[in-house]
């Protein structure tokens, strides 16, 4: 459908309005939205402050015209894809560092900003951001909180979600809100910050951010240990995980995924499984890795590398590689929608085996990897999806195995959100009361439906019809 935004010119914006074809092409989806599904919106707004989001909102609002929030455009699950049309409205020009109170261990950001940004503005203080994800050099800040994001370092510091202490949000009838507070702690009226992190722009459009901050650690080290076999290294890491090893990251890549690393950087790797890790201290960092290479030990260890500084870096840097190398594998195989599901640590190795079972029931090559200390698992089902058999049997591959994620008492998505990827299996994952508790609170903070329509929520229909 077509809308007309001609009321937009009537507004005193700071920013821009663009209907050009290169702007509206390039807010047409995101890094996980296919071109054959791309939608072009009517028109794209550069906010460049929460007064122009505002009355952008509320005239949309207004005049019914269905409006889609846009950040960086990296989300992978079409979060940004405009399916209804309308406007496009981009936040990436609110990128300024409001104010940084080191003292209080606090900065506050405009939703815009990238997330490497804001470490650089902080290391003056000694200070960072923990958890900001792998992604942090080309993603915002709101998009971050929007998606519920996290990464690598998520199981010594947490999601972005447990740094964020108070949030300035613009509502669907343009409506500016503060929630959370800049205090410590806090357990006045409803918790709406956790109610809007992670709702993707579907209950109110992010403008402002006041994030906890942390000391930089005084000592950094790392590197990548190496077994003999997947189950070796998955039960290493739950060992590692539940002793209490006190680890900053700690990754897994199956041995599938070492041969893509050792074609993509012309390295000569053992086609072994991996576990990369990561340790954060101020003192006795030595004593911290050899109690977690004492736990490796047990599980049948080849080798461990140990290294600071750059050499850390290098032996980091398969990790880092993994995506470009599934995408070179093959000329004629594309990754699909990557998969993101995260299970309790226990239950870790369980979904590993599960994905080795289905690559070989359905003959696709499947290679996994993640932030195996939270439970968090990816894997491509690497197909060619130009080809319409091959593309539904490698959609059914990789359902079957969100699915058992959830079976193993986990979720569809760790990271990523549901955006509209993963809405099919929101029935499954929460129960039907639940869905209708978020289609209330939906038609409570968003009665016409203005903000992000389509996305994280599956309609009445497609659940009646069991899609």
């Amino acid at each position: 459908m077509e809308y007309d935004c001609s009321f937009l010119t009537n507004l005193k914006l700071d920013g821009e309005v663009s209907q050009s074809h290169s702007d509206l092409g390039n807010h047409a989806g995101d890094f996980g939205t296919r071109e054959a599904d791309e939608v072009e919106p009517d028109v794209v707004v550069f906010a460049e402050s929460t007064a122009d989001v505002a009355a952008v909102v509320k005239a949309a609002n207004d005049h019914g015209v269905p409006v889609t929030p846009y950040a960086a455009g990296t989300g992978l699950e079409g979060n940004a894809t405009p399916i209804a049309s309308g406007i496009s409205l981009d936040t990436t020009r609110m990128d300024a560092v409001r104010d940084i109170r080191p003292d209080d261990l606090q900065i506050d950001v405009e939703a815009g900003i990238i997330g490497d940004e804001v470490n650089e503005a902080l290391e003056r203080y000694g200070l960072f951001f923990p958890p900001l994800p792998s992604s942090g050099a080309i993603s915002t800040i709101g998009g971050m909180i929007a998606t519920d994001a996290s990464g690598q370092r998520t199981v010594k510091y947490g999601e972005v979600a447990d740094w964020i202490l108070e949030l300035e949000v613009v509502l669907a009838d343009g409506s500016v809100i503060e929630a959370g507070s800049k205090a410590a702690k806090t357990s006045s009226g409803y918790n709406l910050k956790e109610l809007l992190i992670g709702s993707e722009g579907t209950l109110g459009i992010i403008t402002r951010a006041t994030l906890e901050l942390a000391g930089r650690p005084e000592q950094v080290k790392g590197g990548r240990a190496v077994f003999p076999t997947l189950n070796n290294a998955t039960e290493a890491i739950s060992d590692a995980i539940t002793s209490g090893v006190d680890v900053a990251k700690i990754e897994l890549i199956d041995d599938q995924t070492a041969m893509l690393a050792n074609e993509y950087a012309d390295v000569d790797l053992p086609k072994q499984p991996m576990v990369f890790v990561e340790f954060h201290a101020n003192h006795g960092i030595e004593e911290e890795i050899d109690f977690c290479r004492t736990i490796f030990e047990g599980h049948d260890l080849d080798r461990m590398e140990i290294a600071s500084g750059e050499k850390m870096e290098r032996l980091w840097q398969v990790r880092k590689d993994i995506t470009y190398a599934a995408e070179e594998h093959e000329p004629d195989l594309d990754i699909g929608p990557p998969g993101d599901v995260t299970v309790p640590i226990s239950r870790y190795p369980e979904m590993i085996a599960e994905v080795v079972a289905v690559a070989k029931e359905y003959d696709f090559f499947i290679p996994c990897f993640g932030h195996a200390g939270d439970g968090n698992l990816h894997y491509f089902v690497l197909a060619d999806y130009d080809n319409p058999d091959e593309a539904a049997r490698a959609r059914e591959a990789y359902a079957e195995l969100v699915e058992r994620a959830i079976e193993l008492d986990g979720t569809a998505t760790g990271e990523h959100g549901i955006g509209i990827g993963k809405q099919k299996f929101m029935e499954q994952e929460h129960g039907t009361a639940a869905i209708d508790a978020m289609r209330a609170i939906k038609r409570a903070l968003d009665p016409k439906g203005t903000l992000n329509p389509g996305k994280i929520i599956p309609s009445e229909k497609s659940v009646e019809d069991g899609q």
